[in-house]
């Protein structure tokens, strides 16, 4: 069987990879796919944001499973037009896509399905929001756009000046469009985040391994936030029995309200979770896989990802046996553009990639890059290369990740230097 991935990042890159090692898939698409999507699989130039010439395609090349990567064609319906058609896609419908497209409608499925979450205040104007954070007897905030702002419309705020200065960012200035038309202001939580996803097709939820995000853009989790400078997996943070927990409070309720809301959920679904002190809180819902957690976690999963996608379109993940895994831990580290998550120059040559390439255990996952007419690989985007490694324990992981790190360069790339410490240290505590 044919299979096309949609999208051009990271994560798409991984998705390719893991689907194209299944012996029921014949050829693996990408629209429009990057550099290192063409050595794995074969590009297409067609837009992600393109239904009719995405549909025509899969018409046209006998494609049997569609997979769409990114959220924004996701929240924008693709999966509904393939359906349309009488194609198969995997990913959520554009009603059930709503838990990532707005935080409103997550937050309001989430108290429905009493879910432990952060108390929250809609606003549509800045000015009640500041009447709000002025009244308030707290000082610290985070303020969220509602829409999709590509991970960077949340701001956590250590003061009131701050929230103040994040409201006119989001609601005045516009800095993030139409997703700040609509912005929370949410009271702060204090602890560590854990991504812990899982996919479902409405009915029966198939837990993966937990993992570990870094967003922050610089070393000590400092800076501002980014799309996600590097991750690891497992994470000790989410034991089993907090995972079971997650399960049992967090995903299965969670999913048994979107039904009763008449939005069954079929896909991944990803709950990114702040571990305090009074136990696991969800800060936010995405509706497919994370990037970069997408990366160490295929890189590790050993069950057919075929073949669960095609069981959670055909609403029988009852029937699969548990998801077998790599018992080694992987750590991705994000190679980034000088500048980024701010402005930043594309174009620029990368050098030592088939060097990467030949270390033991380690997958170079390409994010922003493209291939110019001489075939040379170049920048492409923010979030350039994912470097992925497999290790005995997770320092082992990070040592060969930034082994591999260290071969490859262009003008101004820089990745954190600090990817899974925290794992590191909890670990050798225990």
């Amino acid at each position: 069987m044919n299979v096309l991935v949609v999208g051009s990042g990271g994560r798409e890159h991984a998705l390719a990879w893991k689907l194209s090692q299944s012996p029921s898939v014949d050829k693996v698409y990408v629209a429009p796919g990057n550099a290192g999507t063409a050595i794995d699989a074969e590009n297409v130039p067609i837009s992600e944001k393109d239904f009719p010439a995405l549909i025509q395609f899969a018409k046209e090349n006998r494609i049997g499973l569609t997979v769409v990567g990114p959220e924004a064609p996701l929240t924008a319906g693709l999966v509904d037009a393939f359906e349309a058609e009488g194609l198969r896609a995997f990913g959520p419908s554009k009603k059930a896509a709503q838990m990532e497209g707005s935080k409103v409608f997550c937050k309001e499925v989430l108290n429905r399905a009493l879910v432990p979450t952060a108390r929250s205040q809609t606003f549509e104007r800045a000015s009640e929001a500041y009447d709000y954070i002025r009244s308030s007897q707290e000082s610290n905030f985070v303020v969220k756009a509602d829409g999709l702002a590509a991970g960077k419309g949340v701001v956590v705020c250590s003061s009131k000046e701050e929230a103040f200065e994040a409201v006119k960012q989001i609601a005045e200035d516009r800095a993030f469009g139409a997703a700040g038309a609509r912005f929370l202001i949410e009271e702060r939580l204090v602890g560590q985040e854990a991504s812990v996803l899982a996919i479902t097709d409405g009915q029966t939820i198939m837990t993966l391994q937990p993992a570990q995000d870094h967003k922050a853009a610089h070393d000590g989790d400092t800076g501002p936030n980014t799309g996600g400078m590097g991750a690891y997996c497992p994470a000790s943070l989410v034991d089993d029995r907090k995972l079971h927990w997650i399960e049992e409070k967090v995903l299965l309720p969670t999913v048994f309200t979107l039904n009763r809301m008449d939005t069954k959920f079929k896909g991944v679904l990803y709950a990114g979770l702040m571990m305090t002190p009074q136990g696991p809180r969800v800060l936010e819902y995405n509706a497919r896989f994370g990037d970069p957690e997408c990366q160490p976690l295929l890189s590790r999963l050993k069950t057919d990802l075929f073949d669960v996608m095609q069981a959670t379109i055909d609403e029988r993940l009852c029937t699969l046996e548990p998801l077998a895994w790599d018992d080694r831990p992987a750590v991705c580290v994000v190679m980034a553009s000088e500048g980024y998550p701010g402005p930043y120059e594309k174009g620029y040559e990368i050098f030592g990639l088939d060097e990467a390439a030949k270390l033991p255990d380690v997958k170079v996952f390409h994010a922003g890059t493209k291939l110019d007419e001489n075939g040379v690989v170049r920048t492409n985007g923010g979030r350039v290369l994912d470097v992925v490694a497999l290790g005995d324990t997770v320092a082992d992981a990070k040592r060969k990740a930034y082994e591999a790190v260290a071969k490859i360069h262009w003008q101004g790339s820089w990745a954190r230097t600090d990817i899974a410490d925290k794992e590191i240290k909890a670990t050798s505590r225990n």
